[in-house]
Order: C-alpha cells, then structure tokens, then sequence
C-alpha cells in the first residue's frame, strides 16, 4: 500500500527543490543583465540607462526574497505570511518605483498601489506581533 502522505511530501520536496535551482539560474541571468546594462548608462541618456538598472535591481531583489521563501519552505515545510507580504510589497514598491520613473501612472493607481502598500504593512506588522512562533 502505498502512503500518500510520503509520496506527497517527496513530490512537493521534489517540486521545491526544481523551483529553487530555477530561481538559481534567474538569480544568475538577473544580475549578468545588470552588468550588461551598466555600459547603457554611459552610452544612452543617462535617466533611460538608469531607469534600466533601477528596474532590473527591484526585479532581482523580489527573484531574491521568492528564493528565500522557497528555501524556508524547504527548511520549514510551511510559507511564512511575513515573507509573502515581503515579496508583495517588494513587487508593489517596484511597481511604483517604475512607474513614477517613466511617469506613465496617473494619481489614481498611485494612489492604489499606496493603499495596497499600507494594507500590507499593517498585514506585516500583525503577522510579526502576532507570530504563532512567539505564542
């Protein structure tokens, strides 16, 4: 007979560590286009040549924290809610932070994306006062 909660946790330990080296080798790509992206600086306008670099950094940072919540994962064998609400505020800074550099949002979804930011802080800072680990 087979135990299907073993073969489950293989599969899943099987798919996490999959995820992990992809996450690996886009953490690689990432910063090899950073360092691709450096002569841009000096070749194209100097905001266009930024703008890339500041994107392309934002974009590794939340590759980083995803690898970090895979690997606890990994560890741990649950999702922290602290690093999905990282991740989350990492992607909706980003967002802003790109958007406001080719000015191309308007008040209103900046207004949005500074809603949802705030909802996620207060979600982060719940989830670290109330922590089950510290109950």
């Amino acid at each position: 007979m087979i135990d299907h909660t073993r073969f489950f946790k293989k599969v899943t330990d099987s798919i996490v560590t999959i995820i992990l080296y992809v996450l690996l080798l886009v953490l690689i790509a990432g910063m090899m286009r950073i360092l691709l992206d450096i002569p841009s600086v000096a070749i194209d306008s100097l905001e266009g040549g930024f703008n890339k670099i500041v994107t392309n950094v934002l974009t590794l940072f939340i590759v980083i924290e995803f690898f970090k919540t895979f690997a606890d994962y990994s560890k741990l064998d649950r999702i922290k809610l602290t690093d999905i609400t990282d991740v989350t505020i990492l992607i909706a800074m980003r967002e802003v932070t790109v958007g406001l550099y080719s000015k191309s949002f308007g008040f209103e979804t900046i207004f949005a994306l500074s809603a949802l930011l705030l909802v996620l802080g207060v979600i982060r800072v719940l989830a670290v006062r109330y922590s089950p680990e510290k109950v």
